[in-house]
Parts: structure tokens; C-alpha cells; sequence
């Protein structure tokens, strides 16, 4: 029978103290023609060091685990994939036992799993996570999922979600390429999880994660649960609402008196729509962050009809007070958004795919179709603004520079409009209809 040659995509994300030891493990693979591909997800600690002298390519991709795999497989040389985790040492002699499944016909599977641990349920824990799997033809990470490249494909590899991808991944290819072979061979995985946050507790969290994602709660939400990430605060920059101090543009059209009077409805827009954001978990704290001052009856009124923390702005250009408040919320231990007040289109599943993203990435962006953009979110502190010409056509892609220059990672949501003219007003009237 011969052996298929494998493409061992390992996903690693700041793991400097275990990738020695699972490439290690991989060694005897590699020496008759298998390949090591592993894709870090940004490490900020020594993984790619350690992992280039025991690996056949070690590539950089977006974080995530999804992305990552994803990554690996594009670059895989050879026709079947096995995805193995950091902390996951494969069994001896896995490309016999994945052959031997080919053979019979299968196009994917997995292995059963050992958990190395201290805590004396682990080994109940595994026999469960081994027996639900047979009785749903469902695989998960830990077991070292395999599968033929074409049915990877044909699956449209890992759905970009940021947790439970092994899940849908299993039953698109349960569907599409017929059963999981759940081989016997045992891979063991560590069992840190287990063992740090309690073996009872996160068997139980793990069942209720399940659950909820298949009664279609937003896998976003589920990974801030599972990995202990509070939801981002969300900033709303607004001026106090003084006719002629806001919507200049617009007032050019419609006069000063009209222009604060639209202004005041577009913030109340947009508060119910973060306070609906709030109540769904999509956000954390919502900080309303006025200017220039946060005293007056429209920003008392805002705060008592929509219970939002008030916050002024400080000083400095847009650029300067906008990082500020985005790095004060970092600094709280929390990823941040900031949004204005004059989009009728951003709503609170805008604000859950920028939510999403930011699990994944470094920073996101909402642009606007005038050049600038809508939403801004941070997960670490970037000087993202500094040089920015405000107002003009070029802010996003200003922006995009500075981007690269702090080798930031970074998503952009779909393009959206905000009211500054006439015919954006018009347009927003359309809209309400």
C-alpha cells in the first residue's frame, strides 16, 4: 500500500516554550518526505526562531487559527492535510494509519486523543471527546484533523470564524465527502486548558459553547467566553450640538438651526444603536467622548436617556485625541472601537463584524466613501494617525501607510457613507422610507 505524502500544517501563535518539542516530534516524518508548514499568527515571543530550523517553511499570516490553517494549506506541497495544534504530539508512524483510511475508502478523519495533564479527569475527559465524536462524524482541533486537499477545498477550507471552525469544517465534510474516519491511534495534547481553568468548569463550558453555537450564537461572542476576552468598549466622538458649530456642510444647505437639529438625531441614532450593541454583548462599556465640554444639556440629556459614560475628548487635532481615547481603553485592559455619529448604515451587526475582526487582527477599519473612514478599532496601541490630513480625500489611504510602517495587521469592513451634504441628507431620507 503506498503511503501518501502529508502536509503537516502546524497553526502557532506565541508559543516559544512548546514548538521545539511538538516540531521535534515531527522529525522522523520529515526525513522520509513528509512536510512541516507552520504558520505563526504575529508571535511576539521566539516561535518562528525556534520553529524555522525544524520545519520546512514557516510562513507569517493573519491571526487566528482559521486563517492561519488556511495559509498553510495554500502553501502545502503535497495532496493531504493534516492540521495539528502547538501543544499536540502526533502518534508513531501517522501517515500508515492516515493511508490505511484512504485505502477503505475514507477522504478525512481524525484521531482519538490523550490529554496530558495533572488533573485525574483528563483521561474521562478524553474518552468523552473520543466518543462523541464517533457517534457525530464531528472532529475537533485537538485530534489532529486529516483530509484529502480536494475535499479541503472543495469544503472551502476553514470558514473564517473565531472559534468552533473545527466544528464546521467537520460537518461541511461530512456532507460533502462522506463519514470521519476516527482512527484509534492516540495523539496527545496538552491539557493546560483543563488544568488552569478546572477540569469540571471547562467541561461544562465547553458543552454550553457547543450548545450556543448551534443554536446560532455568533461565534465572535463564543471566542471572547472561551478564551476570558471582555467585548471592546466603544467610543462615540460628538460635539455639543450648537447650530453652526456642527454639519457646517450641510448647514451650507439648510441653515444652522436645521443642520444641529439633524445632528442631534443622528447621535441619538446611533446611541440606540450602540446601546443595543451593549445589551447583545457585542461591545463592552459605551463612552460617549464629547467636545468641547461634556457639561451642557445635550450631553446631560444623552446620558440620562441612554445611561452612556461621558468622557471629554482633551486636546490636540482629531488624529492626537482620537489615539488618546483609544489607547486609554487599551490601557483598561479592554480592545477598543471608535465611531462618529453620522452614518445611518452602521448598525449593531456593523459593529459585530469590527468586533470580530479585532479577535483577529491588530486593527480594523470602516471606510467611507469620501476616503476617510466610519469605524476604527484597536486591539493594541498604533500610531494609525499621526501626518493624517483630516477631511480630505486621502485619510484611509493615509492611514493604510502607517498601517504597514507599524507592521500592523489589519481588516477593513464594507465602505459606508456618512451625511455631510445635501445629497447625503436626501439620500439618508431615502433610506427612512
Amino acid at each position: 500500500m503506498a503511503t501518501p505524502r502529508l502536509s503537516i500544517i502546524v497553526p502557532a501563535l506565541d508559543e516559544e516554550a512548546r514548538i521545539a518539542d511538538t516540531l521535534s516530534g515531527l522529525q522522523p516524518l520529515r526525513a522520509t518526505g513528509h512536510e512541516v508548514i507552520v504558520v505563526d499568527g504575529g508571535s511576539r515571543d521566539a516561535t518562528r526562531e525556534h520553529a524555522r530550523a525544524l520545519a520546512d517553511d514557516v510562513i507569517v499570516a493573519p491571526r487566528g487559527r482559521a486563517r492561519q490553517m488556511n495559509h498553510g494549506a495554500a502553501q502545502a506541497r503535497h495532496d493531504v492535510l493534516v492540521f495539528v495544534h502547538a501543544d499536540t504530539t502526533l502518534p508513531p508512524r501517522p501517515d500508515a494509519a492516515i493511508a490505511a483510511a484512504l485505502a477503505l475508502g475514507y477522504h478525512w478523519g481524525r484521531f482519538d486523543v490523550h490529554l496530558d495533564g495533572r488533573s485525574r479527569l483528563l483521561p474521562v475527559v478524553a474518552q468523552l471527546m473520543n466518543v462523541r465524536s464517533r457517534l457525530t462524524g464531528i472532529a475537533t482541533g485537538d485530534q489532529a484533523i486529516f483530509v484529502e486537499r480536494e475535499a479541503f477545498a472543495a469544503a472551502g477550507g476553514y470558514p473564517d470564524i473565531a472559534l468552533m471552525e473545527d466544528v464546521a469544517l467537520s460537518a461541511r465534510l461530512r456532507r460533502l465527502a462522506g463519514r470521519c474516519a476516527c482512527l484509534r491511534e492516540h495523539v496527545i495534547t496538552s491539557g493546560r486548558r483543563w488544568d488552569e481553568r478546572g477540569a469540571l468548569r471547562t467541561i461544562a463550558s465547553m458543552w454550553t459553547l457547543r450548545f450556543d453555537y448551534r443554536r446560532g450564537v455568533d461565534p465572535a461572542q463564543l471566542a471572547r467566553r472561551y478564551y476570558a476576552q471582555p467585548p471592546p468598549a466603544l467610543l462615540i466622538f460628538a460635539k455639543d450640538p450648537q447650530p453652526g458649530a456642527v454639519k457646517t456642510r450641510l448647514a451650507a444647505a439648510v441653515g444652522d438651526d436645521r443642520a444641529a437639529a439633524i445632528y442631534r438625531e443622528l447621535v441619538d441614532r446611533t446611541l440606540r444603536t450602540a446601546m443595543l450593541a451593549r445589551r447583545a454583548g457585542i461591545v463592552g462599556d459605551v463612552i460617549l467622548c464629547g467636545t468641547p465640554r461634556t457639561d451642557t444639556p445635550a450631553f446631560t440629556r444623552w446620558h440620562r436617556d441612554f445611561g452612556v459614560a461621558l468622557q471629554p475628548q482633551g486636546a490636540g487635532e482629531l488624529g492626537q485625541r482620537m489615539r488618546s481615547a483609544l489607547a486609554a481603553a487599551i490601557a483598561r485592559g479592554t480592545p477598543a472601537l471608535l465611531i462618529g455619529t453620522d452614518v445611518p448604515a452602521l448598525d449593531e451587526r456593523y459593529l459585530a463584524q469590527a468586533a470580530t475582526a479585532l479577535q483577529c487582527n491588530d486593527a480594523v477599519f470602516g471606510p467611507a466613501e469620501d476616503g476617510g473612514y466610519v469605524l476604527v478599532g484597536l486591539r493594541r496601541d498604533i500610531d494609525a494617525f499621526s501626518g493624517v490630513a483630516w477631511s480630505g480625500p486621502l485619510v484611509m489611504e493615509q492611514t493604510r501607510e502607517l498601517l504597514f510602517g507599524a507592521r500592523a495587521e489589519w481588516h477593513e469592513l464594507p465602505t459606508l457613507w456618512d451625511v455631510d451634504r445635501a445629497t447625503d441628507l436626501e439620500r439618508w431620507e431615502r433610506l427612512r422610507v
